[in-house]
């Protein structure tokens, strides 16, 4: 696969019902506000502007649709963890999500992002749950690896593999070599 394959944002929808109406595999990053999953977008395309990154958590407030040439789908969740807004709205967000996680027949495997720095948040595992709970396909993601120190890089990857067990894979924005593996992965479950 071109690690630089064309990339590009085509369409927000907020619901399963404005979801783009295609055909190839797709696959949602969850994850909590700010564990870089516009990075995640930006560092796979090779390009630093195509998914808009801030550093105000719970920016993302639609699904994101971004696809890779004509072979995958990249679809861009709210966050969960943060966000400034009612109740009302929240509910709304997670009904709508969840209707689209379980319903959406493109969807080949979730993409969990977890962030290199910090623990397990317990939001992380309430989603994880949620995930098996209905058995999605999922594999997980570390983010931020570059701001870990080399040395426990490898103890954090283990950390996340006992914690979710799974395909757990290293992701920098900064560092491409990482990508490669995310992309040999990607590559895999659509062959």
């Amino acid at each position: 696969m071109d690690k630089f394959m064309q990339a590009k944002f085509l369409i927000s929808a907020e619901k399963l019902s404005q979801c783009p109406d295609y055909v190839l595999p797709e696959f949602p990053l969850l994850g909590r506000s700010n564990v870089g999953k516009s990075s995640f977008i930006n560092g796979l395309a090779n390009q630093k502007k195509l998914a808009k990154t801030s550093n105000t958590p719970g920016k993302t407030r639609l699904i994101n649709f971004f696809q890779f040439a004509d072979k995958f789908m990249i679809a861009d969740l709210p966050g969960y963890g943060y966000a400034k807004v009612s109740k009302e709205a929240q509910n709304r967000w997670q009904k709508y999500l969840e209707e689209y996680l379980l319903k959406r027949e493109q969807i080949t495997s979730l993409i969990q992002l977890i962030d290199g720095r910090h623990d397990i948040q317990k939001n992380d595992f309430q989603m994880r749950e949620w995930v098996k709970a209905y058995n999605l396909p999922i594999f997980t993601v570390v983010t931020k690896i570059d701001y870990v120190p080399k040395p426990k890089i490898y103890s954090v990857i283990k950390n996340v593999e006992k914690s979710f067990g799974g395909v757990v894979l290293p992701f920098s924005a900064t560092d491409s070599r990482y990508n490669e593996g995310v992309f040999e992965y990607i590559q895999n479950l659509i062959n």
